[in-house]
């Protein structure tokens, strides 16, 4: 891909005081052509694909930790994954930048007909549900077993594990009660496996166990996947202060057996509850 007016191209971008979507990919649009960066130019859709993942993430962090010039910052390296992933596509001969933002609209009038149109929504309740019926209607979803397919597969497993559990609510547990019934069942299931000695049994229960665990996430109104990302910090918040009073003692944490790390670590929990 050559770029017309190359000098003149660099010249604007240089010395541009305010720059617009326009403007980023025409620069994405420098970086790909000839004489531009030989990295981006090695790119394909697979190659930059983990650094979508990243960049997501890195604007979740953003979101979490309220920091809005952290979010500013991270919107645009996400918004660039996008562009590129764009350009890649143009010069394909598939789709561009302008078909993505028009495809977009279209699926969001569409989706919005108590916006845009004569149907009435008036609860977020109302909203979801004509949300998931016009989906099904634009997809041909006409089973569940399709819907529950639909799911892409590259979610995070928690938050798969809670959204196929939501769109067969029909086979779902009637309370938590139910729910605890089947975690007992399935702890002694692990325990089972576990005395067998057989890996592949091992990993098929633990996976029954914790797919159970999210449905009793589901059914108290909590999302599992935040749930346990709360309490990675939180084990990690307490392990730091843990190591802080061993090492003000003189040791190290991997010279205390585990009844006297349990000692500590109780003591923490309680001076934090």
């Amino acid at each position: 891909m050559v770029i017309e007016n190359r000098k003149e191209v660099l010249n604007y971008l240089v010395s541009a005081e305010h720059y617009s979507l326009d403007d980023l990919c025409l620069l994405v649009r420098v970086l790909r052509a000839e004489g531009g960066c030989p990295w981006d130019r090695e790119q394909d859709h697979h190659t930059i694909r983990k650094d979508l993942l990243e960049e997501t993430y890195e604007v979740i962090e953003a979101i979490d930790t309220d920091n809005p010039e952290l979010m500013r910052e991270e919107l645009g390296d996400l918004l660039m994954q996008v562009v590129f992933h764009a350009q890649i596509s143009t010069e394909d001969g598939q789709f561009n930048m302008d078909d993505v933002i028009h495809d977009i609209c279209v699926k969001l009038i569409h989706r919005h007909p108590h916006v845009f149109g004569s149907v009435i929504a008036e609860t977020t309740d109302q909203v979801l549900s004509n949300w998931e019926q016009i989906k099904k209607n634009e997809k041909h979803r006409d089973t569940v077993t399709g819907q529950l397919k639909a799911v892409p597969p590259m979610l995070p497993a928690l938050m798969r594990a809670e959204k196929i559990g939501k769109k067969a609510k029909m086979f779902d547990f009637p309370d938590t009660e139910s729910v605890f019934d089947k975690l007992e069942e399935e702890t002694s299931e692990v325990r089972k496996a576990l005395e067998s000695g057989e890996r592949e049994s091992i990993d098929e229960e633990i996976g029954d166990l914790l797919f159970t665990a999210v449905s009793l996430a589901r059914k108290a109104g909590t999302d599992p996947e935040k749930a346990l990302y709360d309490a990675t910090e939180k084990f990690i918040a307490r392990f730091e202060r843990l190591e802080a009073e061993v090492k003000k003692d003189g040791h190290e944490v991997a010279d205390l057996t585990m009844p006297e790390l349990d000692a500590i670590w109780d003591r923490i929990k309680h001076k934090t509850e």
